[in-house]
């Protein structure tokens, strides 16, 4: 089910000089912002919390997971190279499930690393909030990275539409409509984190049994179908 010629290729398109730079903004922001909120305000477990979920958790991890979710696959379909790898003879869950592990590693690197170290530097790891962020961190690169390769596979607006899910749908929608928030990758997330941090500083509107069948659910529905609909685009190709 891994291909490592996919896999090479995959890494090489997602970490080239002009999308690696851009992967980069966002987890140097936010080291950045907890260094000034450290200096202004010192050690706050609650304003730990607020930045590592309102920035990291709720912004910062679902555009990278557009970024790497969609540029696993959308570029090939997008140019017409994707028809180099199609020739090969590989089964096309294969190439599917070998990009989702390279966008899965890329947002988890990219994400949950930033938001350890901006939680230690917040706090030094108080409450167990660094380690809980970052394991919401890690969870959310999974579902992300999965929604957002089935859409750079059905989708030439693969980036517009996951745009709109991940700053609309879950903060916009997310922080106004309750019922929202049980559709949130976020809110998934943060019900797995939910359960490492202390004294009730990360909650979530979705409960743990819940979160884990979305979370499971989501992800496996989501490359699947993304398998299925790479078949139909060879088909079409070769009509």
């Amino acid at each position: 089910m891994y291909d490592p010629t996919v896999a090479r290729l995959t890494y090489r398109a997602l970490l080239g000089r002009r999308r690696a730079a851009v992967l980069l903004i966002l987890p140097v922001l936010l080291i950045f912002i907890a260094v000034a909120v450290r200096a202004f305000s010192g050690v706050d477990d609650q304003t730990t919390s607020d930045v590592l979920g309102g920035f990291a958790l709720a912004t910062m991890i679902p555009l990278i997971g557009v970024i790497a979710g969609t540029g696993a696959i959308g570029p090939e379909i997008d140019d017409g190279s994707i028809v180099y790898l199609l020739a090969k003879p590989l089964p096309r869950p294969t190439i599917i499930f070998t990009k989702l592990i390279v966008a899965i590693a890329v947002t988890m690197v990219f994400s949950a690393v930033p938001t350890f170290i901006a939680g230690y530097i917040l706090n030094g790891n108080g409450q167990q909030i660094a380690v809980s962020y970052t394991i919401a961190a890690l969870v959310a690169s999974i579902a992300y990275s999965a929604l957002f390769l089935l859409l750079g596979t059905v989708s030439r607006h693969a980036v517009v539409i996951g745009l709109v899910y991940a700053l609309v749908w879950e903060t916009l929608f997310g922080s106004l409509v309750a019922g929202a928030r049980t559709l949130s990758v976020q809110q998934w997330s943060l019900a797995v984190a939910e359960k490492t941090a202390s004294n009730g500083l990360i909650a979530s509107d979705v409960g743990l049994p819940l979160a884990v069948v979305l979370l499971v659910g989501v992800t496996v529905v989501a490359t699947w179908y993304a398998g299925q609909k790479l078949r139909t685009l060879t088909l079409a190709g070769e009509e």
